[in-house]
């Protein structure tokens, strides 16, 4: 009876194994078969002028299957591709550690060395035949047909484990988008592998096509981006501010897109291609100026005089005020023992005088007054509904700009200060700095040229977006929504008025331009050192066809830096170039530095 049991056992085993198992088949198939993956092209990235700023470069990986790798001089091996022995002990090693390596298996290809040259290609492509178990892997490297614009267009790296275990497309030793738009457009930019399936003898080696390719997937090249992005505009705007620490942000008002994005200091993109990329991110990295950090998105500062334009948007629409309600201003705010100063201007004002002149006591009444008791019954309501008309501005969240690492900035709540203060222990008085872009108050550069455009549409804004077009696809649709503030059109045209003053007589003058009708708003941002130089405005006033915002950490007065910068900026964009008086002026502010010690936030 065992006996008969144990055949039984046999049979059925046997059965499994010839018919129902593809096991040894598979087996055999991965002896007869070399599936080589064919990697497609990385999408080209274009500005709006369709001036070509990132392209490949043939280049190939060596790759090596361990099980094959046999009987090599490795001597001969090592001379061949100008590595010394240690280096290539040193790079089977890391190949083999499991740790550095999990997805380690000595019958399928494993990188040994990324990104060989040309060079190094043409000594190893005919002495290969003598290294058994290396073949080159054809790939593709970016290069850039320009300096500018590293925050923007990021870079391609190597993948880590984290990226192979979360998307299945990569593989030990791919590349992938890391930074900027190369990083939120990869699955756009890098296409869809192929395969192509080879034959190989009883040794291993490579005897040509399966059935003459009939089985093979070509791959498909990834999409092409065209940008919002100007890049001569861009060149001007890191021009400007070389030797400072600040942002420029320009923005399309009519379309959201997104014309210049600047922050110094910056970084030459070609430093994280190739084999020293490694090397090079670490030094940028390690940087106390920080030159990998978009302020653009990044930073959150407060913004001062600038933000005055939301505050009086919000006081006309909830009654606060009329265009004719005129507050005092006698060298400042003066209330029940608390002063915030202002510089001398004439006493009272209205609304379109105290943009003009940028008045502190104007909006710093208005706000004392709408957190009010009296008007909303609470000092929470009051400000929880002042916090709404500021979150309707695309203030406190994030905008959603098609690049990583975005920051919110910060408009606090009610809930924010009855920590701090305790329930009742607060009133308007008490947070008054949050009326001229002080306070607890903190923005993104972004957010500041946002404000800008939507002040330019009178009343409404796009997503902010680099990313013009997508080859292939229709751009999503978040960025093709008109986003409506909680304010009236007719508010903002008072609002304008008052910028348009600014520039022809007010804080902003430094910003005219001859034939530009410009509108703008000055900050000057306390600061534990100098102030915060800042502007925000557009043109042209009627029909805008950009909007920017400039923040230069420690400039002193908006007029100083953030004014100039700003109408060099808009005329670049309009006029298609600077006359030739600006043209100076731009050389004398590229030329200005300023001394931040040994590093800085």
């Amino acid at each position: 009876m065992m006996a008969v049991l144990i055949i039984l056992v046999y049979i059925v085993r046997l059965l499994s194994l010839q018919i129902f198992s593809d096991y040894y088949k598979s087996s055999a198939d991965s002896n007869a078969f070399f599936r080589k993956v064919q990697y497609p092209a990385r999408g080209l990235i274009y500005d709006r002028d369709s001036t070509l700023m990132v392209y490949n470069e043939s280049a190939y990986n060596l790759m090596v299957i361990m099980e094959e790798q046999r009987g090599i001089d490795t001597l001969d091996f090592c001379n061949t591709i100008g590595i010394s022995k240690d280096e290539y002990i040193r790079r089977m090693d890391k190949i083999k550690d499991r740790k550095l390596n999990p997805g380690y298996s000595r019958y399928t290809p494993q990188l040994f060395y990324a990104q060989i040259t040309p060079e190094q290609f043409a000594v190893l492509q005919e002495k290969l035949y003598k290294f058994h178990g290396f073949y080159p892997e054809q790939r593709t490297v970016r290069r850039y047909s320009t300096t500018v614009g590293a925050h923007v267009l990021g870079d391609v790296g190597e993948v880590n484990q984290v990226d192979i275990d979360s998307d299945a497309y990569y593989r030990q030793g791919d590349f992938i988008g890391k930074l900027g738009i190369e990083n939120s457009y990869e699955k756009d930019l890098r296409g869809k592998k192929g395969v192509q399936i080879l034959l190989r003898d009883v040794n291993g080696r490579i005897k040509g096509a399966y059935q003459n390719g009939q089985y093979d997937q070509p791959a498909v090249p990834g999409s092409n981006l065209y940008l919002g992005i100007d890049n001569k505009l861009q060149a001007l705007g890191e021009r400007l501010l070389h030797g400072k620490i600040g942002t420029i942000v320009a923005i399309e008002p009519s379309t959201g897109e997104v014309l210049c994005l600047v922050s110094s200091p910056s970084y030459d993109p070609h430093l994280l291609i190739g084999s020293d990329r490694g090397k090079n991110y670490s030094k940028l990295a390690s940087d106390p100026y920080k030159p990998l950090y978009n302020r653009a998105i990044m930073g959150q500062y407060p913004p001062g005089s600038t933000f005055k334009t939301s505050q009086g948007l919000t006081f006309l629409q909830e009654g606060v005020i009329t265009p004719t309600t005129a507050y005092p201003c006698h060298g400042g705010y003066v209330n029940a023992g608390l002063r915030v100063g202002c510089h001398g201007h004439a006493s009272p004002t209205q609304l379109r005088f105290a943009i003009q002149t940028s008045c502190n006591g104007y909006f710093c009444w208005g706000f004392f007054n709408m957190i009010s008791k009296r008007r909303y019954g609470s000092y929470e309501k009051a400000f929880t509904i002042w916090k709404d008309y500021m979150v309707s501005m695309g203030f406190g969240y994030r905008l959603g700009i098609d690049l990583p690492g975005e920051k919110r900035g910060f408009i606090p709540n009610a809930e924010y200060y009855d920590k701090w203060y305790g329930n009742g222990g607060w009133s308007g008085q008490t947070i008054i700095s949050d009326a001229i872009g002080q306070g607890e108050v903190l923005l993104t550069p972004l957010q500041i040229a946002n404000l800008g455009a939507t002040i330019a549409n009178r009343g409404y804004y796009y997503t902010p977006h680099v990313v013009k077009s997508v080859e292939g696809r229709t751009l999503d649709s978040t960025f093709t929504t008109r986003h409506y503030t909680m304010v009236d059109k007719r508010y903002y045209d008072l609002v304008v008025e008052g910028m348009r003053a600014a520039v022809t007589g007010g804080t902003c003058r430094a910003g005219a331009i001859p034939g530009i009708e410009v509108c703008g708003k000055t900050g000057t941002a306390q600061n534990h050192g100098r102030d915060h130089s800042i502007f925000m405005g557009f043109a042209p006033m009627n029909e805008p066809k950009i909007a920017v915002s400039v923040y230069v950490e420690n400039g002193g007065f908006g007029a100083t830096y953030g004014v100039p910068i700003g109408s060099l900026i808009m005329e670049q964009y309009i006029n298609g170039k600077l006359s030739p008086a600006s043209e100076a002026k731009a050389e004398i502010f590229a030329a200005k530095t300023i001394n931040y010690g040994s590093g800085t936030r």
